[in-house]
C-alpha cells in the first residue's frame, strides 16, 4: 500500500538519504545475507548514529544502536511503501478505534517483517555491538492493559501481512501501563516512560491535527431554507496531534499506519497571566489540556478521574472520526459514500461515542438529513464487545455526558426516543421490555448505555469466541437481540505467528521449517504437518531439546528479577494474564498451597517436579487483585525457603508483566493456565499463545478454551470444573461455598494455613478480605471448582512422567493452533463485517 500520509512526511522530512535506501530487499528469512546487503545496513545504521543522534560508535549506548537501527529499518520501511504497486487511494479502508494499543517492542517485528534479522545481526556484529543487547534496549510500547490491547496490536500486524488498507486509531500516552514494583510482596505503581528518550519509529504529522471541543453549548440557528440548524460551542477546545507509527506487513508488502492522538493545549501558554507574575496559572490550561493524553487508564474513583476517562475516549474518537471523514471528502466527496469506502470498528465501548459524533460531524458539519447520515453511520460502524461483566459495560452518567458533550447527549436522546418510537408503533408498548433496550438506564440515576448505543449504531456486532457470542445472544444483549437477531456474530480471535512464533520461539520456527518446509512461515495452516512427527523419537527430542534452551533462558530472567532460582528440568506451570478475580490466581494459589502440604505430608512420594510461575499487574485501586499478589508472593517465600520441599515445588511471580517477557515464558512454558470462572472470559488469546508454543492447556470450559478443545483434540488438554450452564445452576442454589468447604478436607486444610498466618507470620488476618471472600459469597466459585482442579493437577503430574506421550500432545498443539492465527480472523471480519477485499489492490 502506497500511503499517502507516510510518503509525503518522510519527503518533507527527508528521513531517507539516498544512500541509505538502496539496502532494501524481498525478505527471505530462510538465506543467509550477502556481504554487500551487510555492509549496506552497516552504514546505514552509522550514519544515522551520527546525523539523527549525534553520537559516535565509541560514546553510543545500547539505546542509541537501537535508535539507530530503528531509524535505518524504518527508511526501508518507507521503501516499502515506495514500492508497492498498490493505487495511492484504496476503494475501502478499514479504520480500527482501539483505547489500547498493545504494541510492545518493534524491532524484532521490523526485522523480520523485512528479512533483515540476519543482516541487522551481522552490520552490528561488525561495529563490535551485540544485537540481543540492543533489541533489549528498545522500551515496551504498554499502552493497554492486557489482551484488549494486544489483541488490536495482532490485528494491525494482519490486516497488513493480509493487504488490507487500515488505520489503527488510539492514544499516544505519555505514560503507559505502570511499571509494577513488587516490594515485600506489595505491588507499587510508578510511571511507566516509555518516550524519555524519543520513539525512533513514529512520524509526527502536526498539519493534520484537529480540534476536539468539551463542554459549552447548543446554539439553533435558523438557515435560509427555513430549516433549523444546531450549532455546538464548546467552552475549551483541546488540539489532537497524530503521530503515526507505519506497520509493517510480513514480507513488507504491504505498509499500514497505526495514528496515535497527542493532547495538546490550543495555546501552550497565557502570555497575560505569564506576564502578570501567575507562572503556574499560566500553564494551568495547557496542563488541564495534556492530561487527556498523560496516563493509559487514569483512576475513575474519583469524580475528577471519572471525568478524565470520558473525555479520554472522546478525544480520541472525535479526532480519528474528523481524520478519516476529512480523508473520504478530499477522495471521494459526496459523504453518503461513506459506507462504501471505509469501515469503522469499534474495539469494545471506549469509542461508542462515535455513534453520535459521527451523526454530529454528517448532520451538524456537513449538511446531511438525519435520515441519510443514520444510514451512513449504521452501515459503515461496527462494535466488538469483550465483555459479559457488567462492571465492565460502561455507562456514563447523564449529568456529566449533558455537561461535558451537550450536542450529543441531545443526539443520544434522539436516537433513543426514534428507537423507542420504533417499537411503540410495532406493538412493543409494555414499559420493563421498553426499559431494557432503552439507552438511557434509569434505575440507579440516569445513565448512558454505551454498549447499547453501539448496538444500535452498528452494522454488525461480534463477539470474540463461539461461547461468548451465545453468552451475549443470552444475557447483556439479549433485549435487543431479540428486535435484530441477524446482528451479533462470532468473530474469534486470533494471535500474529510472526510475533508468537517466528519471532519470539525462533528455534520451534526453524525446527517446523526444517520438518514441513518454509511454507510455514508464510501460511499458518502447513504446521498441521508437524502432526505426522508426533510420534517421532528423534523430532520429540529436538523439540524438547528447543524448550527446554528457552527454560534455561527464562530462568535466567526469573534470577535477575527475583532472586529466585528456577530447575529447567521441571514443569514449568505458567499463568501470565491481568490480577483479577475471575480469572481465578487465587485458585492456584489455593491448589499451590495443598500441593506444598500433601509434599509435606508424604515426603516420600514421587512427586514430579514443578515451578509455578506468576505473571500479572493489578489495576491500583482493586484491592483484593493486590492482595493476591502479595499472597502469591507470601507463599513463594515460605515455600522456597522449606528444605522439606526442595527440588520438588519452588514458586515464582515475575514483576511487571509485559508484551516482552510474556515473549520470554511463553515459549518457556510447559503448562498454561486458563482457569476463569466459565461464561467469564470472552476469549482469551494468552491461551493460543502458550497452545501454538505447545503448552498443555489446563483450563475450563471458557472462552476461547473450547474452541483450543476442539481443535487438539481432548487428550491433549486439560479440563476440568463447571461449565458456564453449570456456574449459573449453582449460583441459584444458597450455600454452595460452605458445602463444597466442607465436602473437601484438602480445600479446608488450605484455607486455614492461610487464616492462622502460616504465610503471614506476625499478622494473621493480612489475607481475611480473601478468605471472607472465598468462604461467604465466593463469586467465582473457587470452592466448587477446586477439588476437580486439584485432580487435573495430578492428571497432568502423570503426563509429564510420561515423557513421550507428553511431547507428542505438545508437538499436535503446535500442529493444530494454525487456526488461531490473527490472520484468519482478519480474513472472516473483513468478509463478513467490513466486506473488503483481502490482497494486493483492495
Amino acid at each position: 500500500m502506497l500511503n499517502e500520509d507516510l510518503l509525503t512526511g518522510d519527503r518533507r522530512s527527508g528521513a531517507t538519504p539516498a544512500d541509505d535506501r538502496q539496502a532494501f530487499r524481498a525478505p527471505a528469512p530462510a538465506a543467509p545475507p550477502s556481504d554487500d546487503a551487510v555492509t549496506l545496513l552497516r552504514d546505514a545504521i552509522l550514519n544515522k548514529l551520527a546525523y539523527a543522534l549525534g553520537r559516535t560508535p565509541a560514546t553510543a549506548r545500547d539505546r542509541d544502536w537501537f535508535a539507530a537501527t530503528a531509524l535505518a529499518l524504518r527508511d526501508r520501511v518507507v521503501d516499502a511503501c515506495l514500492a508497492s504497486p498498490a493505487p495511492a487511494v484504496p476503494n475501502k479502508r478499514v479504520y480500527y478505534l482501539s483505547a489500547e494499543f498493545l504494541i510492545g517492542r518493534l524491532l524484532s517485528d521490523m526485522m523480520g517483517n523485512l528479512g533483515l534479522a540476519d543482516t541487522a545481526r551481522a552490520a552490528l556484529a561488525q561495529l563490535g555491538v551485540d544485537l540481543d543487547a540492543v533489541a533489549g534496549a528498545e522500551p515496551d510500547a504498554a499502552l493497554g492493559n492486557g489482551g484488549l490491547g494486544r489483541l488490536a496490536a495482532c490485528f494491525m500486524e494482519s490486516l497488513a501481512s493480509l493487504s488490507i488498507p487500515a488505520y489503527g486509531y488510539g492514544i499516544r500516552y505519555d505514560h503507559g501501563l505502570f511499571r509494577q514494583l513488587i516490594e515485600d510482596g506489595v505491588q507499587r505503581e510508578v510511571p511507566e516512560t516509555w518516550l524519555a528518550e524519543g520513539n525512533p519509529w513514529e512520524f509526527e504529522r502536526p498539519e493534520a491535527a484537529c480540534s476536539v471541543g468539551f463542554g459549552g453549548e447548543v446554539a439553533m440557528t435558523v438557515q435560509p431554507d427555513g430549516s433549523i440548524r444546531r450549532v455546538w460551542r464548546p467552552a475549551e477546545t483541546v488540539r489532537a496531534v497524530p503521530h503515526d507509527t507505519p506497520v509493517l506487513g510480513w514480507r513488507a508488502k504491504h505498509v499500514n499506519v497505526l495514528r496515535l492522538w497527542q493532547a495538546r493545549a490550543e495555546e501552550p501558554v497565557d502570555l497575560g497571566r505569564f506576564n502578570g507574575g501567575d507562572h503556574v496559572g499560566a500553564v494551568a490550561e495547557r496542563s488541564r489540556a495534556e492530561a487527556i493524553s498523560r496516563v493509559l487508564y487514569p483512576s475513575d474513583s474519583t469524580p475528577a478521574g471519572h471525568e478524565l476517562r470520558l473525555r479520554q475516549e472522546f478525544f480520541f474518537t472525535s479526532a480519528s472520526l474528523q481524520d478519516l471523514v476529512r480523508r473520504h471528502v478530499a477522495e471521494r466527496g459526496d459523504l453518503r459514500s461513506l459506507p462504501d469506502h471505509a469501515a469503522i470498528q469499534l474495539n469494545d465501548t471506549h469509542p461508542a461515542i462515535a455513534v453520535p459524533e459521527l451523526m454530529r460531524l454528517l448532520v451538524d458539519e456537513h449538511g446531511l438529513s438525519w435520515e441519510d447520515a443514520w444510514h451512513v453511520t449504521t452501515h459503515t460502524l461496527a462494535y466488538t464487545n469483550h465483555t459479559l461483566l457488567p462492571e465492565a459495560l460502561e455507562t456514563w452518567p447523564v449529568e456529566l455526558m449533558e455537561r461535558l458533550l451537550p450536542r450529543h447527549m441531545q443526539i443520544i436522546y434522539l436516537i433513543n426516543w426514534m428507537h423507542l418510537e420504533s417499537l411503540s408503533k410495532h406493538g412493543r408498548v409494555d414499559a420493563g421490555s421498553l426499559a431494557a433496550v432503552s439507552l438511557i438506564d434509569e434505575t440507579h440515576g440516569k445513565r448512558v448505555r454505551m454498549g447499547h448505543l453501539a448496538f444500535l449504531g452498528a452494522r454488525r456486532v461480534n463477539g470474540v469466541s463461539a461461547l461468548h457470542t451465545e453468552l451475549m445472544r443470552q444475557t447483556v444483549f439479549a433485549p435487543l437481540h431479540a428486535l435484530d437477531t441477524d446482528k451479533i456474530v462470532n468473530k474469534t480471535n486470533g494471535i500474529t505467528f510472526r510475533r508468537w512464533l517466528h519471532n519470539a520461539n525462533p528455534g520451534l520456527t526453524q525446527l517446523a521449517v526444517e520438518a514441513v518446509g518454509a511454507r510455514v512461515l508464510d501460511d499458518p495452516g502447513a504446521l498441521d504437518g508437524l502432526a505426522a512427527f508426533a510420534e517421532d523419537a528423534g523430532f520429540q527430542a529436538r523439540y524438547a531439546a528447543v524448550r527446554r534452551g528457552r527454560k534455561e533462558a527464562l530462568a535466567r530472567v526469573v534470577r535477575e528479577r527475583t532472586g529466585i532460582r528456577l530447575d529447567p528440568g521441571a514443569l514449568f506451570d505458567v499463568q501470565i494474564k491481568r490480577i483479577h478475580e475471575y480469572k481465578r490466581q487465587l485458585l492456584n494459589i489455593l491448589e499451590t498451597v495443598a500441593l506444598y502440604q500433601a509434599i509435606l505430608a508424604e515426603p516420600h512420594r514421587d512427586w514430579p517436579a514443578r515451578v509455578k510461575i506468576f505473571a500479572g499487574k493489578a489495576a491500583p485501586s482493586y484491592h483484593q487483585a493486590k492482595l493476591i499478589i502479595r499472597l502469591a508472593s507470601d507463599v513463594a517465600k515460605r515455600v522456597n525457603a522449606d528444605p522439606a520441599v526442595a527440588g520438588r515445588l519452588t514458586v515464582a511471580f515475575v514483576p511487571n508483566y509485559s508484551v516482552s517477557l510474556a515473549e520470554a515464558i511463553i515459549p518457556a512454558a510447559d503448562l498454561s493456565e486458563q482457569i476463569s470462572t466459565a461464561g467469564l472470559e470472552a476469549s482469551g488469546t494468552g491461551n493460543m499463545k502458550l497452545a501454538l508454543n505447545g503448552a498443555l492447556t489446563i483450563g475450563t470450559l471458557d472462552g476461547a478454551n473450547i474452541e483450543i478443545k476442539e481443535h487438539v483434540g481432548d487428550d491433549n488438554i486439560f479440563i476440568f470444573g463447571l461449565d458456564a450452564a453449570g456456574v449459573q445452576a449453582t449460583k441459584a442454589e444458597p450455600g454452595y461455598a460452605v458445602r463444597a468447604i466442607a465436602a473437601s478436607p484438602r480445600l479446608k486444610a488450605a484455607l486455614d494455613l492461610i487464616a492462622s498466618g502460616g504465610f503471614s507470620p506476625g499478622e494473621p488476618d493480612r489475607f481475611r478480605p480473601l478468605l471472607d471472600e472465598v468462604t461467604g459469597p465466593d463469586r467465582y466459585l473457587l470452592t466448587v471448582d477446586f477439588d476437580d482442579y486439584w485432580r487435573a493437577q495430578r492428571a497432568v503430574d502423570a503426563a509429564w512422567r510420561r515423557p513421550h506421550g507428553w511431547w507428542r500432545a505438545a508437538i499436535l498443539n503446535t500442529a493444530r493452533t494454525a487456526w488461531f492465527s490473527s490472520d484468519r480472523t482478519m480474513r472472516e471480519y473483513a468478509e463478513d463485517i467490513w466486506r473488503v477485499r483481502v490482497g494486493p489492490g483492495a
